[in-house]
């Protein structure tokens, strides 16, 4: 038997291999567009059990959605479905224990009886720099990252202007309060998702910057913490993190609450999605956006 031509280890120590480098990619959507940021573009991408018919343009970064396939989400992710246009790998990722997110367990196993799996692990066991290396070692055994230097410098300077301002932030609170981050998900007009800072490897990141991020009370989620728009409106912060992915709901349908009206009242609202692309670019957006509204709160 030929020694294959291309392979390569994933998260779950697994090897992939193939009898050469893969050209006709499907993808869970965030890897995608992680994958278009390093010069790789999926031919197809697929969604969560959170995503219907039509792709999340929030989980899409820069895909050409109107140039790729979008093979759905959820329980229309059989694998016929899945195997369309004949991939030659299939990249999907894990939030820890190796299991595929965004398929059902039999049809991740039946599919690598027929395609290579790649999966990168996003779990909250990693840290952003460690996720966004996984995906940089794949984009380029995939022949992309032709552009890595230039991301890497806009990612280090969002970096360096991050630590610059909380640092201003810190010294602003001597006379006054340090601007506090909460970073939620809307769950209708009755309750909201308050995220645990910790379970996030890009609110860490926030963290490790010098960034004060309000930890929601104590909850049986792992992730989250359930609250009423009235408990929320309690936590003190100053910017406000709201996920912007089509299962939160939208912030204009929120003001009718005046819970929500307090809270819009008093913070900066951002828009936040849990599931950006892991690339330098992205990261470079994220770091730069929280970074300008702490500037704005600290030049009040």
């Amino acid at each position: 038997m030929d020694k294959p031509v291309w392979q390569f280890s994933d998260d779950r120590g697994q090897v992939a291999t193939a009898s050469g480098v893969p050209t006709r990619v499907t993808a869970y959507i965030q890897a995608g567009a992680t994958l278009w940021d390093h010069g790789v573009g999926p031919g197809a991408v697929f969604g969560s059990f959170h995503d219907g018919a039509s792709p999340d343009r929030a989980k899409a970064g820069g895909l050409p959605l109107d140039r790729l396939r979008y093979l759905g989400a959820g329980s229309a992710l059989d694998l016929d479905v899945l195997l369309q246009g004949t991939p030659d790998l299939v990249v999907a990722v894990s939030y820890g224990g190796g299991q595929v997110y965004g398929l059902a367990p039999e049809t991740a196993k039946h599919l690598e009886e027929h395609v290579p799996v790649v999966v990168i692990d996003i779990g909250h066991s990693r840290s952003l720099a460690e996720i966004r290396d996984r995906f940089t070692d794949l984009a380029r055994a995939l022949g992309g990252d032709r552009h890595h230097e230039d991301a890497t410098r806009l990612l280090d300077a969002a970096q360096r202007r991050l630590r610059t301002v909380t640092t201003a932030t810190r010294a602003y609170a001597q006379a006054s309060a340090e601007p506090r981050v909460l970073a939620l998900s809307p769950a209708g007009t009755d309750q909201v998702h308050v995220a645990r800072p910790g379970a996030w490897p890009e609110l860490r990141a926030l963290a490790e910057h010098g960034v004060h991020l309000v930890e929601p009370p104590a909850g049986t989620g792992a992730n989250w913490t359930t609250l009423t728009w009235e408990a929320a409106a309690a936590l003190p912060a100053e910017i406000i993190l709201s996920d912007v992915r089509v299962n939160a709901t939208p912030v204009e349908q929120l003001r009718a609450d005046p819970h929500w009206r307090t809270i819009e009242g008093r913070a900066r609202v951002l828009p936040w999605n849990p599931e950006t692309p892991c690339s330098a670019r992205a990261h470079a957006r994220f770091f730069a956006l929280v970074a300008d509204a702490l500037d704005s709160r600290t030049a009040r």
